[in-house]
């Protein structure tokens, strides 16, 4: 039979119980929240795993650095947990990666992936059903064309970069030899980033541009040959060549194979798109005076105000430099963190409504994206920039935007 001795008694003991956990020590309370998981889907196999391991070191860049600061402080200090899933190097697979994750990790709030545009458009179809919150630095105008709620894109949109690249390229040759480029030779790679990058230029951005095209050509990656490309080059002689493309290997034997027909080192000065264009590895394959003078067009590059980051990164990952790779990783992690932080909850709606309010000029997210971090309605970046990089004296260096340049941009030597 219950007493009233005894109700007092449990009444007290409640009140113990209250009062101790009531005086817990901060720290013991933290170290009991749940962590918050966090998917990144990249290529870590294949032809483009030296690309999804540099999103990787990102990611983990961030991540260690909020666990140490403290976790999320909106949740107890919650620490970030990621979920690497390998996308493998082709779009099925990729596909495949993003249903194992949504079967199997049923507490995953957010993620990001998958580098190439292909991957991205398809990894997206799963998480945009699963209401999962997808940040993404893949270029595809397509990615954020399709009226998804749930899908977000830190880099300018290849459409938008090709018209921004264009002009930018242009005035930066007539600044360096007084008069524009009359002629243009265009090679492409038949993957979604490369077409819709050429796509303005092809319907007649080239031509308004007052360049007259002397050939198009597109192929399936990777090459085994390059030559049939470069006799193009060779016979047509333009004035300089867009060759965008989604690997190294390509890039490698093009030069390559310029270099033998002697048009590389600036006779046919080469422009192009890509942040793999500017990995260290690159000049494990090519010499730095063959590629001397390469400028390309990108989303993100190290720029001036993120040494800081590039020294994180580089103490985690051993990299001489950070690349678009390794800031997108980074920064869309601690995008994450900025809108969990207002959730407070690890809830997928919750953290994509707050996703969608942000507007970041300061911090490491904004400081991981020239312009800012602030989303439109489509998921799209609305302050990024473009940056053109060149390869100068053996490094990728920004030359543009001007205020943010590691270095003043040179027009390669023309014959």
């Amino acid at each position: 039979m219950t007493t009233r001795r005894t109700i007092i008694k449990q009444g007290a003991l409640g009140a113990a119980t209250l009062a101790t956990s009531t005086a817990m020590p901060w720290r013991m309370l933290r170290a009991q929240a749940k962590p918050v998981k966090i998917a990144v889907i990249a290529p870590l196999s294949g032809p483009w795993a030296r690309q999804g391991t540099l999103i990787k070191w990102g990611a983990e860049t961030a991540a260690n650095e909020i666990n140490a600061g403290g976790g999320i402080k909106a949740m107890g200090g919650a620490k970030i947990e990621l979920v690497l899933i390998d996308a493998g190097d082709s779009a099925e697979k990729a596909k495949n990666a993003a249903q194992r994750l949504i079967a199997q990790e049923p507490d995953v709030v957010a993620g990001m992936g998958a580098w190439l545009s292909t991957f991205t458009l398809a990894i997206t179809e799963v998480t945009e059903r699963a209401q999962l919150p997808w940040i993404t630095l893949s270029y595809a105008d397509s990615i954020t064309d399709r009226g998804f709620k749930y899908v977000f894109q830190s880099s300018m949109p290849a459409g938008k970069q090709s018209v921004e690249t264009l002009p930018t390229v242009l005035n930066l040759a007539k600044a360096a030899t007084g008069k524009l480029p009359q002629s243009v030779g265009v090679i492409g790679d038949n993957t979604a980033s490369p077409t819709a990058f050429l796509k303005p230029m092809r319907e007649g951005g080239l031509q308004k541009a007052g360049l007259k095209v002397l050939f198009d050509e597109t192929y399936t990656p990777p090459l085994s040959d390059a030559t049939p490309l470069i006799q193009k080059v060779r016979s047509g002689r333009p004035e300089f060549l867009l060759w965008v493309s989604t690997t190294i290997s390509d890039l490698k034997l093009g030069l390559e194979k310029m270099n033998e027909f002697r048009l590389a080192k600036g006779v046919v000065p080469v422009i192009s798109n890509g942040a793999h264009l500017g990995m260290p590895e690159v000049l494990k394959n090519l010499p730095a005076d063959l590629i001397e003078g390469l400028m390309y067009s990108v989303a993100n590059h190290q720029v001036k105000g993120q040494d800081r980051i590039n020294d994180a990164y580089g103490k985690h990952s051993g990299e001489p430099w950070i690349t678009q790779d390794g800031l997108a990783g980074y920064g869309h992690t601690w995008i994450f963190k900025e809108a969990l932080e207002k959730a407070g909850v690890a809830d997928r709606v919750k953290l994509n409504e707050e996703i969608h309010k942000l507007d970041l000029t300061s911090g490491p997210a904004a400081d991981s994206f020239p312009g800012g971090v602030k989303f439109d309605a489509a998921g799209r970046r609305t302050n990024a920039i473009v940056c053109i990089v060149q390869w100068q004296n053996g490094k990728p260096l920004t030359v543009y935007p001007t205020d943010r340049a590691m270095a003043a941009p040179k027009w390669p030597k023309t014959s």
